[in-house]
């Protein structure tokens, strides 16, 4: 159901950037994210072991998934994310059947009181990126793509807390080593960019971006590790070319994506000269955004265009 996701041409976008662009729409599944294809993991697991109670903090994506591979499996699942989070986000999650509890700061505060309760409760904490089963999830990403026809240059990733960038950058270095791994966070958003490039973790104060995706402050040492490895480079857009990504995707793919999924897009807009003539794949990692708020960013009238 998570696995084999749609993986095609998109003609359309190639007059407007220059470049042959393939998406992996990973919005094609009933949480329309990548992450329930660690959640199933993980949830396969604690469905055959001892405990089962577990919790993680989330963007909103990631507290989807686990709810949705947790309800399946009788899992008792809670969720711990920012109450300045996407409503729409939440309210699948609680829809989900998850018990939701809310912090009144941001993601990495979340992240906190997810490990607070865990060890508190004597529960099973799934901290992304760091356990192994949500970049082995992302890993099956990068699989599906070395096996695709045509081969192509460059696979733009999004850069979050890592999981997919590592993940995915783990499989296509060893089986395409001659393919770009190139990561893309927003401007607002830039600690894990920050980290790669300096070799060593940097942290932010705050974070200002509408990719709440992908807005953490605080990168995992060992999760930058991995990145080193397998990144040959992380990149920062700007809001406004992550809002025409957006609205590229609706104009000439139809996709209603989120800001993290347009992160791709963005980096070749801000960039043109360097994917010029080139074939990328641009991994499309999520569709869940408020649709008000997604109105103004792409400048679309309610009703009208999507």
């Amino acid at each position: 159901m998570f696995l084999d996701t749609p993986l095609y041409p998109c003609d359309a976008l190639e007059p407007g950037l220059g470049c042959a662009v393939s998406i992996k729409l990973e919005t094609a599944n009933p949480v329309r994210s990548f992450k329930a294809r660690g959640t199933e993991v993980i949830a396969s697991l604690l469905a055959g072991g001892g405990s089962r109670a577990v919790v993680c903090a989330s963007a909103g994506n990631l507290g989807q998934a686990l709810a949705w591979s947790g309800r399946g499996r009788g899992l008792d699942v809670t969720v711990v994310a920012s109450r300045f989070a996407p409503a729409a986000k939440l309210g699948r999650i609680r829809a989900l059947g998850a018990t939701l509890e809310l912090v009144d700061g941001d993601f990495d505060m979340a992240r906190e009181r997810a490990a607070d309760l865990a060890r508190y409760e004597g529960i099973r904490l799934v901290e992304d990126s760091l356990d192994i089963e949500t970049c082995e999830g992302a890993a099956t990403i990068g699989l599906e793509l070395v096996d695709s026809k045509p081969s192509f240059d460059a696979v733009l990733i999004a850069l979050g807390g890592g999981a997919l960038a590592t993940g995915v950058g783990h499989v296509v270095k060893a089986l395409a080593p001659e393919v770009e791994v190139i990561c893309v966070q927003p401007l607002g958003a830039p600690a894990m960019t920050r980290s790669f490039r300096e070799r060593r973790v940097v942290t932010t104060d705050s974070t200002d971006t509408i990719a709440d995706g992908v807005a953490g402050r605080r990168p995992i040492p060992a999760v930058l590790d991995d990145l080193l490895l397998v990144a040959d480079d992380a990149v920062l857009v700007q809001e406004a070319s992550i809002m025409a990504g957006m609205r590229m995707l609706l104009d000439h793919a139809g996709l209603v994506v989120e800001p993290s999924a347009a992160l791709g897009i963005a980096a070749i807009l801000e960039d043109r000269d360097r994917f010029a003539g080139r074939h990328v794949v641009t991994i499309v990692c999520g569709g869940n955004v408020d649709l008000a708020a997604y109105h103004r960013w792409v400048g679309v009238a309610p009703g009208h265009g999507s």
